[in-house]
């Protein structure tokens, strides 16, 4: 099956025998009857597992590609739940290009964990091989497209070294959605994902996911998801599968839109910098046309005036809401160093060149022409 019909019908996705209900029921119970001691229908105890949580699961494996994944109450909780498998001591490379909540999470995991993040420029696997020589990591961890600078690393390149010496390769495709780019088949171990964004794509649910390549690891981890217990609640699954159905629908207009906001400000004389996988002036474009469907709905800018012009131009945007978060219909925008990325320490950001006046863009799907329009009026002021 193509991608938008595997988001309607992949997964297990089928009418209810019981019902006809053409969607998956949401499954509102914790615990499910036993017809003796140890007999059931696969079914004990909703941390364990529930029917909703199931089907989702099974999708998100689906369209990823892999052996089996796993549902999180959020995507930090999915990420925490994989830090808590690794034993202390375990050295993991990690791009120094991450969402500011994670850096923070690895630094609480070196604190009292004994976990040993190593943070790296991964744009040069050159310069990756001579770390996993010398360091010997277990895991290489790092998003793709980044956030929020939107460099796009090369996964394939980037597994081929990791593996050579012996590390699992753990990419976060929250930006991508499995639609865009599928790491597993370029050679990566485990996809994180934040389902809170562009796979539920409401802004109504925070959930977060992990898919797997081989079984084993599946194993491992579904054991301590459920000893962990962070696991969504059923209606949560429910609004995760139900953004699922339409996500090829969604990331088509999501990247029209951002296409065109992004033509639109490079060059604008107010404008310093526009990042965009879609422009031939990104970097790493070349990357992008070989391993992403397309370069997404997410896009950076920083304007000359710095921090006080990027202020006042927040202040006259009408549809760009002003917000946290991203994937939604509705566009959002952002000072990552004021606020996603605060906790990350000042002198860490701008060596990255994460600025004061740094704006990253989650373009939603309103006409392309409107948002053009208002992101213009607001340039002008």
């Amino acid at each position: 099956m193509r991608f938008d019909t595997k988001a309607i019908h992949g997964g297990g996705q089928k009418p209810d025998p019981l019902t006809g209900a053409v969607n998956v029921p949401v499954y509102l119970t914790s615990t499910y009857a036993q017809s003796a001691p140890g007999e059931t229908k696969g079914y004990d105890y909703s941390r364990t597992a529930n029917p909703t949580r199931a089907v989702l699961e099974s999708t998100l494996s689906d369209l990823e590609g892999g052996a089996g994944g796993l549902a999180f109450a959020s995507g930090l909780g999915a990420l925490a739940t994989y830090l808590w498998s690794l034993r202390s001591g375990t050295k993991i490379v990690a791009g120094d290009d991450l969402y500011g909540g994670t850096r923070r999470l690895l630094e609480h995991a070196r604190r009292t964990w004994g976990l040993a993040p190593l943070y790296a420029d991964l744009r040069s696997v050159d310069e990756l091989s001579t770390l996993l020589r010398r360091e010997h990591p277990a895991v290489v961890y790092f998003e793709t497209p980044t956030n929020p600078l939107l460099t796009v690393l090369d996964v394939a390149a980037i597994a081929e070294a990791a593996h050579a010496s012996g590390a699992t390769v753990v990419v976060d495709n929250t930006f991508a959605t499995p639609y865009l780019q599928r790491p597993l088949e370029l050679g990566a171990d485990i996809v994180l994902h934040s389902t809170t964004k562009y796979l539920g794509g409401h802004s109504d649910l925070v959930g977060g996911a992990l898919i797997f390549r081989t079984q084993e690891t599946y194993e491992q981890l579904k054991w301590l998801q459920n000893a962990a217990g962070a696991v969504p609640g059923p209606f949560d699954c429910f609004l995760v599968l139900r953004g699922i159905h339409t996500l090829g629908a969604r990331m088509r207009a999501h990247q029209a839109g951002a296409q065109a906001i992004a033509t639109a400000l490079e060059g604008n004389h107010r404008v310093k910098r526009v990042i965009y996988p879609g422009l031939a002036s990104h970097p790493q474009h070349a990357v992008a046309l070989r391993q992403m469907r397309g370069p997404g709905g997410m896009v950076s800018m920083e304007l000359k005036g710095g921090v006080a012009e990027a202020k006042a131009f927040l202040s006259r945007l009408k549809l760009f809401y002003l917000g946290e978060s991203l994937g939604g219909v509705e566009s959002l925008i952002e000072a990552p160093a004021l606020m996603t990325h605060q906790s990350i320490p000042r002198e860490d950001r701008e060596r990255r060149g994460i600025t004061d006046g740094l704006l990253r863009l989650s373009v939603g799907i309103e006409d392309p022409e409107d948002l053009v329009a208002d992101v213009l009026a607001a340039l002008e002021g």
